[in-house]
């Protein structure tokens, strides 16, 4: 016999309910966010120590792995009779994880761009730069593309589409916020695995097809920055091969594209909403031409290029930064129904597709210019 539909509700603020006089009642008490927080920063401090023992992971996904392995625990325990105030139990939390999976994920990303000074990108040189830029718009143009033609759905397919051709988890969560297509949770769980399954994968397999196409070790530092997925799975290739300074800097100039593709998402998302009848133009947000925390982002970024921010800041950034990340992916991994996760073959399809995209571009621009 199926289990009844346990999942955990999105993490969103309830609307208000209608008054039958007339107008909305009024909105219940707000309640606290703490437990959630404290149910967060618990998630991260936990995260933090496995990282210690497979660097490979990143606490960030770490983080959202355990918050959808509680979240679903919670949902299956609450169909028992025995636990069945397990479900009560847990909205106590949900506003705290709604709080870090929006609020504090903005500010991360926006620190983020501290991690990222401008002339040490452009010292890569011209032809680094074009094989970046090539790989990433190419597979950022033509995933949601296949994922159309595989019959996913349009956040889908631009969540897998970011993830892979960016930065990983950081990047979904950041064009899940800015996207209205992308707004949903099924859409963020399957771009999310897709980033945890092949960047995993991409440990094992960039270094033994570098060694079996015979690549230079510069050759490897580029290819392994410009194709897989997360800086923690860069960082892991590169300090194996001899290639972690080069590997990392590439893998940075990856996440400045950050910015301008999540703004160019809601600008062209903007422009759909100005084309649409004036009803359907009242009835939906209006979206910002760039989200704040993504002009925060760039602003982050132009501070670190000055080389004005003090050395002890710039240590201290990226652990500050890993920190805020997951506890913010760990809120949007309670939102993960992993029954339906399992269910979506067609998402890993194409996560494998872009993934293999982005590897032969990236791989194409090192044979040839480099």
């Amino acid at each position: 016999m199926p289990l009844p539909d346990q999942r955990i509700p999105p993490l969103t603020a309830p609307r208000p309910t209608p008054d039958p006089r007339g107008g909305e009642a009024p909105a219940a008490p707000a309640a606290s966010v703490w437990p959630g927080i404290g149910l967060a920063a618990a998630a991260v401090v936990v995260a933090v120590v496995v990282n210690r023992f497979a660097p490979a992971f990143s606490p960030a996904v770490i983080a959202v792995l355990s918050g959808a392995v509680l979240a679903n625990l919670v949902a299956w325990a609450a169909t028992s009779a025995r636990w069945a105030g397990a479900g009560a139990v847990w909205e106590r939390f949900r506003p705290g994880l709604a709080f870090v999976a929006r609020r504090v994920l903005r500010v991360a990303i926006a620190l983020l761009g501290l991690q990222i000074a401008l002339p040490q990108v452009l010292a890569l040189g011209w032809q680094t730069l074009v094989i970046v830029v090539t790989a990433t718009g190419v597979t950022f143009a033509v995933t949601p593309l296949i994922g159309r033609r595989l019959g996913l759905s349009p956040g889908t397919s631009l969540l897998v589409a970011t993830g892979v051709s960016i930065c990983g988890a950081a990047a979904v969560a950041a064009m899940r916020e800015s996207a209205d297509d992308a707004d949903d949770d099924d859409d963020a769980a399957a771009a999310l695995s897709v980033v945890v399954l092949y960047g995993s994968a991409a440990i094992v397999a960039v270094p033994a097809l570098a060694a079996l196409l015979g690549l230079s070790p510069a050759q490897l530092g580029v290819w392994t920055g410009a194709a897989v997925h997360e800086v923690a799975q860069v960082a892991a290739i590169g300090a194996a091969s001899g290639v972690l300074a080069a590997a990392v800097t590439v893998k940075l100039a990856r996440v400045v594209l950050l910015a301008p593709l999540v703004a160019l998402t809601s600008f062209r998302a903007r422009r759909s909403v100005a084309g649409a009848p004036a009803a359907s133009r009242r009835e939906g947000r209006r979206t910002p031409v760039m989200p704040l925390f993504v002009a925060a982002f760039l602003v982050m970024v132009a501070v670190r290029s000055t080389g004005w921010v003090p050395d002890v800041v710039t240590r201290a950034v990226p652990q500050v930064t890993n920190v805020l990340m997951a506890a913010a992916l760990f809120g949007l991994g309670t939102g993960i129904d992993v029954r339906k996760l399992v269910k979506g073959g067609r998402a890993v399809l194409l996560g494998a597709i872009a993934t293999g995209l982005i590897a032969a571009v990236s791989l194409t621009g090192v044979a040839v210019l480099l």
